[in-house]
């Protein structure tokens, strides 16, 4: 497999989090959530790959379903789980707003948003939005896709009207016509393009953030080891997806009660290439931070940049992403 290794800068940007407490003795059992917006958390589920690395530990597996980012973070929080699978924006929110959680793995870069408008739509440009009502659903990583996008056509906010809807009532807003336009989420998004004929008006990958593994900060200096037989467990399921692509699509599909087409579009658009958090990842997740403060979403004064930095974890799966691993399945 291809070996990767950490920018010297960033190394030493994050060199002092090395954890150096003394290490707790391990669980008896590991939580983790599964998340249909988190494909190789399904694969890991159901090859059973983290029960097999860790039987001879005696430690037991319990997965835990999430349904979206904001409430994986609350398990992780509230201490039901030791690992969340979310969102990387909806991390730095999470650690902005005072959670101390570190990002230790990024499972996948999604393009699981974009703005959507009805097939036969006059809009052809986001300039075209001027005046408009577009749906998003506040906090998420689909509303701060539509805010970059209107600042990338040096549009204000309030040049649109925005519609605060969940993201299943906006899809279907967007389908009635009560609305011109939608800040869509796969697999919504897909099955919109797909059975209503939607139309994707502004796609950039750039403002899409990526899907990452986060743990707590006390987790993390306490039992680093565990984590990284974690980490390796997803290695396996990732280099798996990445080799099996149409059984990705199945399992996808069957677990989250999909059409197969519409898995297989939500997958096109998902890479699984870059796993190790580093320096692009730090910066993504930096160039959201003036919006983060114009809405309000963390506290004045905060310094967005600087929780990025604290937020993120590089070490424990450089470890493991330069070590040979096993086959999924094997």
């Amino acid at each position: 497999m291809k070996r990767t290794t950490l920018r010297v800068g960033l190394a030493a940007l994050f060199a002092a989090w090395l954890p150096t407490a003394v290490h707790a003795a391990a669980p008896k059992e590991v939580r983790l959530d599964y998340a249909y917006y988190a494909p190789t958390s399904l694969v890991l589920k159901q090859q059973g790959l983290l029960e097999k690395a860790l039987e001879p530990q005696g430690i037991a597996v319990k997965w835990v379903f999430s349904q979206g980012s904001n409430r994986s973070l609350e398990y992780l929080n509230g201490g039901s789980t030791d690992f969340a699978s979310t969102a990387g924006l909806a991390a730095v929110l999470s650690r902005a707003n005072g959670a101390p959680i570190k990002t230790v793995y990024v499972a996948s870069r999604p393009e699981w948003t974009a703005l959507l408008v009805p097939k036969d739509s006059p809009i052809k440009t986001l300039e075209d939005l001027k005046g408009k009502k577009v749906a998003a659903t506040k906090g998420t990583d689909p509303f701060l896709f539509l805010l970059q996008s209107l600042q990338r056509a040096g549009l204000d906010k309030n040049a649109v009207e925005i519609v605060h809807l969940q993201h299943p009532d906006g899809r279907v807003a967007l389908e009635r016509g009560d609305v011109d336009a939608w800040a869509g989420l796969d697999p919504l998004m897909a099955t919109s393009e797909l059975q209503a004929g939607s139309r994707l008006l502004y796609r950039n990958l750039d403002f899409n953030s990526y899907g990452v593994l986060s743990v707590s900060e006390k987790f993390a200096k306490e039992q680093p080891g565990l984590i990284q037989q974690v980490i390796a467990a997803y290695e396996q399921a990732r280099q798996w997806a990445i080799a099996n692509p149409d059984a990705l699509a199945e399992l996808l599909a069957e677990e989250a009660r999909l059409p197969l087409e519409v898995a297989r579009l939500q997958l096109s658009r998902t890479d699984f290439s870059n796993p190790q958090p580093g320096a692009e990842h730090v910066a993504a997740l930096k160039a959201a931070a003036p919006i983060l403060l114009d809405e309000q979403l963390v506290r004045p004064g905060t310094d967005v940049a600087g929780v990025v930095e604290q937020l993120i974890a590089p070490q424990l799966a450089a470890r493991v992403i330069s070590q040979p691993l096993a086959q999924a399945g094997d």
